[in-house]
């Protein structure tokens, strides 16, 4: 992501119809997103929204019944009767057991493939409960201690069974499966699926942190082997952090945990089925597993006609993977090789750790290798017009059923959330080939979740846009309607009560029915009315864009909108002040940094801490330039506060957002760029040219790194080693400043040296 949006698209001066007045402050939050073209298909194709006005919508489902079920990060889950229908419906709220923070909140769901005969609607989140914890612990934050990206806020996962009672919606929650420890605040719960088997399926990351090579040495709150909670583990027989994504290869009466797996469970039960690889084992969770060893499976799914299940799965600094089970029910478990490797190669910061689990993965082989990876610093496809540097996949679906050009049968389409762009790789011989990938659609605002739906069109969530698209080809058997509305009167004074007539909408294939959705209200959800001429009357001044939503009947839509200006009003946006902090502080991990702000508007005056919220975010940048962004926390309904700077690799920074809505709904926000303090750590060794790693990357001394004052970092001096230029053979003795050969360090105000001292290897003291 590359410069500021708001997450939501700002609106008119909201009007209220006299039947009803709500205040709307604090309603909107505006967050960082990327500044991207307007959404690109390719020629033929269009791009509409099928769902708008959503919360961070996360991941949706379409029922077989044709009802549309739409996740919500807080952890509400809605449902819409169809595509058609403007009205949501909350099917669960389960914002009390999930924890909405960073990238943490309810991310998985699936309907069960009998529905509504198996009233079943299935759902991942993330628990904010600790291991055989109760719900809620935290909330949706994390006080400081521990400190979200210091000691970790740990959370759970969980993987549960909403039954749908008579009136539609969930009146009861069994949990099928929970795990998933999860220190630090990513990398949490993911996907759900139902197979070809009837199986249910479902995926989550490692917990680990993404700022240093996690093996435990943070507390070990997990308790992972070989020492207790509250533990720092160390190399070389550390299991916990990244390594817990390896827990299926631990030693006979180790716990073998569910970070970083593919499951197979029983839908009723959460049970591990048989024929799974470790179905004979005496640990439940290891009945689970048919693959491990991902970081972040967090999107997957089947190829049609098949028992292939393809899983995107996150990387760290380098490389994005496309994973996949050449046969999902079969007793072979896939080992995809995290942390040991990322892409096809060893990971750099993991293997300088020497850690036993590693190096025996390195020495007896047995890793599957990625189907796709592609480089966070190169193109996708040479000619698309994504940015590149952050990376994160983020959605997999197969074509299936749709009437796209033949050139796309049975291709593979994937989503990454940071470059906001889909692509599409086709197929050669029956199987989607690297050789023959295109870009599908560009400039996407987050894409969380790409899926397939009715007439077997491509379908995408937006979570920056708050919206549910979908991607038809109207070249093929179906061509889009024309939206048309007028307004009479068009203006005049408060209360004005308005005609909208939406009858000179068309459609130019013959025999096809028009639906009729409004947003009288320009809320950004077309909910107001169905009719195709419907009245409305507005009670305050105000310049309001009423939208029409007209479908066709095969689903797809198209919308326009029309101005009604009520009364003489203000056109005046509330102004937001922030007045603290300045954009000159700089910052440093760890550092509590105090906010406040007001705002005035024309018509309210002084606005109450009320109608403000704030919001924080950390724009994470890639060398390159090119920036994505992870919210971090909201503070709603203040006018001060503080917050503990996080932890984050470097390149990054911190951006505050303050927005107002003054009474009308009207809103405005402010931003404040924070940049970090930053120090240079020098890494040299005696003798010079020895590989160092630090953090994820390997390099030979001398070098440097820039990092955050305050981070934590691994360094590890990788031993015995070939040194340059006659290549003899070298083993570690001491770090000058001490410490184990692997550590952490946190960095200084200022800059610092870290020399690594080694010796020579030979006859009479060999390495």
């Amino acid at each position: 992501m590359l410069t500021r949006r708001p997450l939501f698209p700002r609106r008119s001066r909201r009007a209220l119809a006299a039947a009803v007045v709500v205040p709307l402050a604090g309603a909107l939050a505006v967050a960082v997103a990327a500044a991207a073209p307007a959404e690109a298909v390719p020629t033929g194709f269009t791009d509409t929204v099928a769902i708008g006005g959503l919360s961070s919508p996360t991941a949706a489902a379409f029922a077989p019944d044709g009802r549309v079920f739409v996740a919500e990060k807080s952890g509400l889950l809605k449902v819409f009767d169809s595509l058609g229908d403007p009205t949501a419906t909350v099917f669960a709220d389960l914002r009390t057991p999930t924890q909405d923070f960073w990238d943490r909140g309810l991310l998985g769901l699936a309907v069960d493939p009998a529905f509504p005969a198996r009233p079943y609607v299935y759902v991942s989140y993330t628990l904010d409960a600790l291991p055989g914890g109760t719900a809620p612990q935290w909330g949706d934050t994390c006080p400081t201690p521990p400190g979200a990206t210091d000691q970790g806020c740990v959370v759970t996962g969980r993987v549960s069974r909403l039954t749908m009672g008579p009136d539609g919606t969930a009146v009861s929650e069994k949990p099928l499966v929970t795990g998933w420890c999860q220190q630090f605040p990513s990398h949490s719960i993911g996907a759900l699926a139902f197979g070809p088997d009837g199986a249910l399926y479902a995926g989550g990351g490692d917990g680990a942190s993404f700022n240093f090579a996690d093996y435990g040495q943070v507390g070990n709150p997990c308790a992972d082997p070989p020492s207790p909670a509250g533990t720092n583990l160390a190399p070389p027989n550390a299991e916990g952090g990244a390594l817990r994504s390896q827990s299926p290869r631990r030693p006979a009466g180790q716990p073998v945990l569910l970070n970083g797996t593919l499951l197979r469970i029983d839908p009723d039960t959460g049970d591990g089925l048989p024929g799974n690889p470790f179905a004979s084992s005496s640990d439940a969770n290891a009945r689970r597993v048919i693959a491990y060893g991902s970081r972040n499976q967090f999107r997957f799914g089947f190829r049609p006609g098949t028992s292939e299940l393809w899983a995107g799965d996150v990387g760290w600094n380098t490389w994005e993977e496309i994973n996949r089970v050449a046969n999902a029910g079969d007793a072979v478990a896939e080992n995809f090789g995290w942390p040991c490797f990322e892409g096809t190669g060893r990971q750099a910061g993991y293997d300088g750790a020497n850690l036993d689990r590693c190096e025996s993965l390195y020495s007896a082989g047995g890793q599957t290798a990625p189907y796709y990876a592609y480089n966070h610093n190169a193109k996708v496809v040479a000619s698309d017009p994504c940015p590149t540097g952050g990376s994160s996949i983020s959605g997999i679906a197969f074509e299936s059923g749709s009437n796209y050009p033949a050139a796309y049968a049975g291709a593979l389409f994937f989503a990454d959330s940071s470059r906001g762009c889909i692509w599409a790789m086709q197929a050669v011989g029956g199987q989607p080939s690297p050789a023959q990938l295109v870009p599908f659609v560009t400039g996407v605002s987050t894409p969380v979740q790409v899926l397939t739906g009715p007439g077997g069109d491509l379908f995408y969530v937006a979570l920056g846009s708050g919206e549910l698209h979908r991607v038809s080809y109207p070249g093929g058997t179906n061509r889009p309607p024309v939206a048309a509305a007028t307004a009479t009167p068009a203006s005049g004074p408060a209360p004005l009560t308005v005609q909208f007539d939406g009858t000179g909408s068309t459609d130019p294939d013959a025999g096809d029915v028009l639906t009729y959705a409004w947003d009288l209200d320009a809320d950004g959800a077309y909910d107001d009315s169905t009719a195709p001429r419907p009245t409305w009357t507005y009670s305050t001044a105000a310049v309001v864009d009423a939208g029409l939503r007209v479908t066709d009947s095969h689903g797809v839509s198209a919308t326009t909108t029309v101005r009604v200006t009520v009364g003489n009003p203000a056109g005046l946006d509330p102004v937001p002040v922030i007045d603290a902090p300045d954009a000159a502080l700089t910052w440093s991990v760890g550092q509590t940094v105090a906010f406040a702000g007001h705002a005035i508007d024309a018509q309210d005056g002084s606005l109450p801490p009320s109608a403000l919220s704030w919001r924080l975010a950390i724009r994470h940048c890639a060398a390159n330039g090119t920036c994505h962004t992870h919210n971090v926390q909201d503070f709603t309904g203040v006018a001060s506060g503080s917050f503990v700077a996080p932890d984050h690799e470097y390149p990054s920074y911190l951006q505050l957002t303050l927005t107002a809505t003054d009474s009308t709904g009207r809103t405005a926000s402010k931003t404040v760029d924070l940049q970090p303090k930053t120090v240079t750590l020098n890494f040299t060794s005696k003798p010079s040219q020895a590989l160092l790693t630090v953090g994820g990357t390997q390099q030979r001394t001398p070098f440097s790194r820039t990092v955050i004052a305050g981070s934590t970092n691994s360094i590890s001096a990788d031993s015995p080693q070939n040194l340059p230029p006659s290549n003899l053979k070298y083993a570690f003795t001491s770090w000058a400043h001490g410490g184990a050969r692997t550590q952490n360090i946190v960095a200084p105000p200022t800059s610092a040296t870290y020399q690594a001292n080694y010796r020579l290897c030979w006859l009479l003291q060999p390495c």
